[in-house]
């Protein structure tokens, strides 16, 4: 029996949440293997279980070795940030369809290579924005009031109140690097809170309150008392905050990070710190960080005075990962069983609708090297059938192609599917019914 003959006995064991739509899945959900790593939000896991797949969960990141092996046999993977996907990983994952990413960023796994292997990365650009700008404008206020050196003086025994270059944030400038999600939640609250904000942004943007755009970078630096950096981590942006720039904030700046750690130059960072010309700094991000949690971090901020460091838990509330893992876990489920790319940083976003639970519609979804001649190709092969919605759209290097077929038997849809398999540019066909 083919394995395409296998999956149609297996549909009458999916019943339809909707009677009215086609619910579309050529498989048991159970043959579905997923792999979620570095402790991953109950909600995102109830969801994926809930939809009937085999999940895998792991607390923390794998070690190399151990994630290429178990990489090989999932259809689907959920990560956060410290598992790394890169071209050596993705390689040997031979029947990996999708990546989850429950973080906003995406730069762990390599978007390029994926999609050349017709995987398909999604993120959650939104759900964790007022989580990083609340720590934030908490952070502000601890620099101001210099908290966290007086917390440590204080565990060890020491009184220090004083006043002195302790301030009120209401009335002082802060300065936005990144106009996004968060750099733009971040300007409403600092906002309200009384504070100037400027930003600085390379895509031109709508102030938001009573902000103002800067048209450099230079100009931020010179004028603001706190500086606050939202940027993604991109080979533009690598070490973008250095000695130069440290040099251009005016004596008495507080700096913070909750970015990338890539993007700013630690040992400047210190040294700026040191010296005194920086008043204080607070770091959640660092260019390098551990797999796991425990002892052994280190870093040259250690020491500084009215540094606060965290261990990157700007989006790492209840809330956020929640949201996160509802976000994620439904875009996955929707890529599996429909198709759908809405939401996908790597491919382009593509979906029509459902067809109707009594047709005989099945949906074609193929993914193909960007190039000249292969739609023609697919409508050759589709040209005996009717077609009841199709749209095709293509990012970089991949295209992706989706319709609703009518067809009578399954021997035409193995016939569609296997000639689509055989376009040479075919990177990925699935037939979902």
């Amino acid at each position: 029996m083919s394995t395409l003959s296998k999956m149609t006995k297996s549909k009458p064991d999916f019943k339809p949440i909707n009677p009215k739509i086609k619910n579309l899945k050529p498989f048991k959900t159970g043959d579905i293997k997923i792999l979620l790593l570095e402790g991953l939000n109950a909600t995102g896991v109830n969801i994926l279980k809930n939809a009937g797949y085999q999940v895998e969960c792991h607390a923390k990141a794998l070690d190399i070795e151990i994630l290429k092996e178990k990489i090989k046999d999932v259809h689907a993977i959920g990560i956060r940030s410290k598992t790394k996907l890169t071209k050596e990983v993705l390689e040997v994952a031979e029947k990996l369809m999708v990546v989850g990413c429950f973080c906003i960023g995406t730069n762990q796994v390599d978007l390029n290579f994926a999609a050349e292997k017709g995987i398909s990365v999604f993120n959650s650009p939104f759900s964790n924005s007022r989580s990083v700008a609340e720590m934030v404008i908490a952070q502000i206020i601890g620099l101001s009031r210099q908290i966290g050196d007086k917390n440590t003086d204080l565990h060890k025994g020491i009184w220090n109140n004083y006043a002195k270059d302790c301030h009120e944030i209401r009335g002082k400038s802060l300065g936005i690097i990144g106009y996004g999600h968060i750099g733009s939640q971040l300007s409403v609250i600092a906002d309200s809170m009384g504070m100037q904000v400027y930003f600085y942004d390379t895509l031109q943007t709508m102030p938001l309150g009573s902000a103002k755009s800067l048209s450099t970078l230079e100009e931020l630096l010179s004028i603001c008392n706190f500086i606050s950096l939202h940027v993604p981590e991109t080979p533009e942006t690598k070490n973008m905050i250095g000695q130069k720039q440290f040099a251009l904030m005016k004596k008495g700046t507080y700096f913070i990070n909750a970015s990338r750690g890539t993007v700013v130059d630690i040992p400047a960072l210190k040294d700026a710190l040191k010296s005194g010309h920086l008043a204080g700094a607070c770091v959640d991000v660092f260019p390098s960080e551990p797999k796991g949690n425990g002892p052994g971090f280190v870093t040259d901020l250690i020491g500084c005075p009215n540094t606060i460091l965290t261990p990157h838990i700007g989006g790492s509330t209840e809330e956020a990962q929640s949201s996160i893992g509802i976000e994620v876990g439904n875009a996955l489920v929707k890529y599996i069983n429909n198709g759908s790319t809405l939401g996908s940083v790597n491919f382009p976003e593509v979906d029509i609708r459902a067809p109707s639970e009594d047709s005989h519609i099945i949906r074609i979804i193929n993914i193909h090297q960007n190039v000249p001649g292969v739609l023609r190709q697919i409508n050759k092969i589709l040209s005996d059938y009717n077609i009841e919605k199709q749209t095709c759209d293509s990012k970089d290097a991949v295209g992706y192609f989706m319709a609703n077929v009518g067809v009578e038997n399954e021997q035409d849809m193995e016939a569609i599917n296997l000639a689509l398999q055989s376009i040479p540019e075919n990177i990925f066909t699935r037939v979902l019914y």
